[in-house]
């Protein structure tokens, strides 16, 4: 019986370790909870929980502090803009750093984003991509300073 309750308790216990997907890999980082609630709000978790894969550009908390409170407030509020700036930050596939070419990408929102590199350093429209390849199990995230706005 002891080994019973052993096998089963180990069992649970690795049944839980699995990977995260793109939602959850976000909150269980910390600096993406601004991310996070506009996510909620847009009623676009469990497209972001599906299986993708996607590959997101995710304002950090400190990005989207860079909104006029008024503006970002208004935001949070109208779920057909708000969803129009989130989807804008995807793009369909799991794209890794190695894998990004300078150039037009099309985002989920139908626009496309204009991926280049200034003095080595990697950006997305005017937004400076800070860390990159952060695995989830339906894409990767990686993290920029600025908050995108679609043309």
């Amino acid at each position: 019986m002891k080994k019973i309750l052993m096998a089963l308790s180990l069992s649970l216990a690795f049944g839980v370790a699995q990977a995260a997907d793109i939602v959850d890999t976000a909150k269980a980082a910390g600096s993406f909870n601004t991310l996070v609630s506009a996510i909620e709000a847009a009623g676009l978790v469990d497209t972001l929980k599906g299986a993708g894969p996607f590959t997101v550009f995710a304002p950090t908390d400190a990005a989207f502090a860079k909104i006029p409170k008024a503006k970002l407030h208004a935001l949070l509020k109208d779920k057909a803009a708000l969803t129009k700036v989130l989807t804008y930050h995807v793009v369909a596939g799991k794209v890794m750093a190695a894998d990004v070419k300078p150039g037009a990408v099309p985002t989920v929102q139908g626009s496309k984003l204009t991926v280049s590199v200034k003095a080595g350093k990697v950006m997305v429209d005017k937004a400076h991509v800070t860390k990159t390849d952060i695995a989830a199990d339906n894409g990767v995230i990686h993290v920029i300073d600025t908050v995108l706005m679609p043309k």
